[in-house]
């Protein structure tokens, strides 16, 4: 067994960074989705506050020995502010991710979240001084055309969760404005452990309205949430780290897929017209976006900030090249 091991390893060593960094991406594509499906199962009977206690509160008890390792300095923060900020935001898109995920099919709240590098670029130029170019406005006003497909205004049906879903993924693009204003002053540390102490905190009140007593089945698959959601986000953030964001993002589109399968699987959800269609727009506009950043010269991002957990909140993937879109 560990002969095979290490013969797996070296196999693996043996590729090139892109496709290492590509599998990762797939690997946590996959952790993503059986946890959207663990959290829509945990839906039927729990409201999503009480699921996004248990999430904030085991992400917190999670960063608790690192904090412990790391020693007193990461605790100080001249930024309080900003970090409560941060929390909030994160908070928000945390409740309103899983809400979606309990009230749509989960091939649509996936393609809804990758409205992401839309809103980004329009936050990007609001906040971060950055220029953005007709062509890229142009993709941006597609993907938007793609996300009102999908969201359908007006109808019953699903709107009112698709909304929420679309408020979501905003207020995760504003998470990553104010992470990479954070990270230029706080460590990485600091601002997860802010997060689970101020997320937490939201979520407590909120919980206890209402709470209903958990299963002892209900902890083990909250606690699985927790665990995917983590290791999703180490998955994620080792694919970025090895291999160029412009050669790996495209496959963080994989996740359409899994959930897909996932949502047929367990649910009977089937992707409609509008579900296809609109992704297929959003997808097309944010490809286009991250290439766009390439031909302009931008160096790959790699090992960058922006690709560290801390933008994360919670269960969203870590930013790409959208981040930057000037």
């Amino acid at each position: 067994m560990a002969l095979a091991d290490t013969s797996l390893s070296s196999r693996f060593s043996a590729l090139s960074p892109n496709t290492q960094g590509a599998l990762w991406i797939v690997v946590s594509c996959v952790l993503f989705s059986i946890m959207q499906a663990e959290v829509k199962l945990l839906g039927a009977r729990l409201d999503t506050f009480q699921i996004a206690f248990f999430r904030c509160a085991f992400g917190l008890i999670v960063i608790l020995p690192f904090m412990a390792k790391a020693g007193p300095t990461v605790f100080k923060t001249e930024r309080p502010l900003a970090h409560l900020l941060r929390g909030c935001l994160g908070a928000g898109a945390m409740a309103c991710g899983f809400y979606s995920v309990t009230h749509m099919p989960l091939a649509d709240a996936t393609a809804i979240s990758f409205a992401k590098p839309l809103f980004m670029i329009v936050l990007a130029v609001l906040f971060l001084n950055e220029q953005v170019r007709w062509r890229r406005w142009t993709a941006t006003a597609v993907g938007f055309v793609g996300v009102l497909i999908m969201v359908r205004p007006g109808s019953s049906e699903i709107g009112f969760a698709a909304g929420v879903a679309l408020l979501g993924t905003l207020f995760v693009a504003l998470v990553v404005v104010v992470v990479k204003k954070l990270s230029t002053t706080e460590s990485p540390l600091t601002i997860l452990f802010s997060f689970g102490i101020i997320s937490t905190s939201i979520m407590t009140i909120p919980a206890i309205l209402v709470w209903q007593q958990p299963t002892w089945t209900e902890m083990g698959m909250m606690l699985a949430v927790g665990a995917l959601g983590s290791a999703g986000q180490a998955c994620a953030v080792k694919g970025f780290k090895i291999g160029e964001a412009t050669a790996v993002v495209p496959f963080d589109y994989s996740r359409l897929i899994f959930a897909g399968f996932i949502g047929f699987w367990l649910f009977g959800d089937i992707p409609g017209l509008h579900t296809l269609g609109g992704a297929a727009l959003i997808v097309t506009s944010t490809l286009y976006i991250a290439r766009r950043e390439a031909k302009l010269g931008k160096k790959p991002l790699r090992n960058k900030t922006d690709h560290h957990p801390v933008v994360l909140v919670g269960d969203e993937k870590p930013d790409t090249a959208e981040t930057k879109a000037r």
